[in-house]
């Protein structure tokens, strides 16, 4: 157990293996119990990809079941090979991909696509992981566009929720409910100093939005909004045939040319989007560095690049998925960041924490009687990944601006993006930097606007 030999400030023990690092659970990581719990049932944001996948693609549910599993065991790439995230979909980018799909026949050419779009998008991004361009490009972006993007991403995810027809209108009370202590049990500070006193609430401050997860599987059918669950018992049963035959390039083959040229500028608008989680993902990982110095957590935008490019080109031949591959879920980023900020007794390295969660989801997806329990509320797991994710994208989008003027740019290519998608965002962005900016355009202005608080209190102090 090499983990127990970790020196404070160091690395968690890892196997070296070119740009990728090694972690094997209960050897170089402990395994967290808590976050595996967790993993079980939350597995149901992971199914609720299956009601978008039926829609969108006319697949059965089992197909889509199928598609879902691949990916989660896909998952496991991240912390296995030395990405220190919880992986998920890109999920602000998934009604622009919705969009263009739709623009083709359902059935084959549908499919052709999907598998375009996402064996395109997997391709650029391992181009820019292995040629290191990824890191340069993190750089390269000004803060007002950064800020922007990430912002975007927030208010997409927001809107997706409370916009007419999305999740809120079907499960209003649950939503209000589970939503409303989600963001108590994660966010406020109240809670935080209760668990300190307080041997049960600490205990369910350590399982994240479990509690949450639970609590509307009992509250969505007592405001009949949905169903009791009828537990099921056994193993479920994903069509991998069926996903094979009619899904795949095997049964019917690699989509045209021209599909793979169709599919360009979505892929560059999903990639911007992408590009913002990726920011995200460093932001939360800084975060959590300041707050437990004891490990050091290695993120590396080029490895992330490696490891969902992999996923994505895998997953345009094995299972193509409308939610794609993405670097990060953010709301469980959020979830084990703010658990492995309460110290090593709380989680011994992050690794662990997240290692543990997927490993969780993985055997959530496989046992039946989860999967019926946490079915009726699909919906309401989908609405509160949503807005914990539109809630950090706001906070960690606000926090990369450096000025005002900053902070005025971002708005409005939040807005954009939301209206009329991430390549208009981004053409928005340009131009206002060098509009507002000029010959400044990449390093923009810093005016102080974000230390004028503290320097305030320190004048009345």
């Amino acid at each position: 157990m090499l983990w127990k030999k970790r020196a404070y400030g160091e690395e968690s023990p890892y196997i070296p293996a070119g740009p990728f690092k090694i972690r094997m659970p209960f050897i170089h990581y402990k395994f967290e119990w808590p976050d595996y719990v967790q993993g079980l049932l939350m597995c149901a944001v992971d199914l609720s990809a299956i009601p978008l996948m039926t829609e969108v693609l006319g697949m059965p549910f089992e197909v889509a079941l199928a598609i879902v599993m691949a990916n989660g065991v896909f998952y496991l790439l991240h912390h296995l090979l030395g990405d220190p995230v919880v992986p998920g979909w890109i999920t602000p980018a998934i009604p622009l991909l919705v969009l263009y799909v739709q623009e083709f026949a359902e059935g084959q050419d549908r499919i052709h696509a999907l598998i375009a779009f996402q064996m395109t998008l997997g391709i650029l991004s391992l181009l820019l992981g292995a040629t290191g361009l990824a890191t340069k490009v993190v750089r390269l972006i000004p803060p007002a566009m950064k800020s922007g993007i990430i912002l975007g991403a927030g208010f997409a995810a927001i809107i997706s929720v409370f916009q007419v027809g999305g999740k809120f209108d079907t499960f209003p009370w649950t939503i209000t409910i589970a939503v409303g202590i989600g963001f108590y049990l994660l966010f406020s500070k109240q809670f935080a100093k209760l668990q300190n006193k307080n041997g049960i609430l600490r205990i369910i401050g350590k399982l994240g939005v479990l509690p949450v997860i639970l609590l509307a599987v009992i509250v969505a059918p007592i405001f009949g909004e949905a169903h009791w669950p009828a537990i099921e018992w056994g193993f479920s049963k994903p069509d991998f045939i069926t996903l094979w035959n009619e899904y795949t390039v095997f049964g019917i083959g690699l989509p045209p040319l021209k599909t793979f040229l169709m599919a360009i500028p979505t892929v560059i608008a999903a990639y911007i989007v992408l590009f913002g989680e990726i920011l995200q993902a460093k932001a939360l990982i800084d975060e959590a560095q300041v707050a437990r110095p004891d490990e050091k957590i290695d993120y590396n935008a080029n490895r992330a690049h490696w490891i969902f490019g992999i996923r994505n080109s895998a997953m345009s031949i094995l299972g193509p998925d409308v939610s794609m591959c993405g670097p990060m879920w953010a709301a469980m980023q959020v979830v084990t960041v703010e658990r492995f900020k309460k110290g090593r007794k709380a989680m011994d390295s992050f690794f662990g924490g997240i290692g543990s969660f997927r490993w969780g989801t993985n055997t959530g997806l496989l046992l039946l009687p989860i999967v019926s329990l946490v079915q009726p509320i699909l919906g309401v797991a989908l609405a509160l990944t949503m807005l914990i994710q539109g809630f950090v994208s706001v906070k960690v989008g606000v926090l990369e601006a450096r000025s005002q003027r900053d902070l005025g740019v971002a708005g409005v290519i939040g807005a954009v993006l939301c209206i009329k998608g991430a390549t208009w965002g981004f053409a928005v962005g340009i131009l206002l930097c060098l509009l507002i900016y000029g010959k400044d355009f990449f390093k923009g202005e810093v005016d102080n606007t974000f230390v004028k608080d503290s320097e305030e209190n320190k004048e009345i102090a």
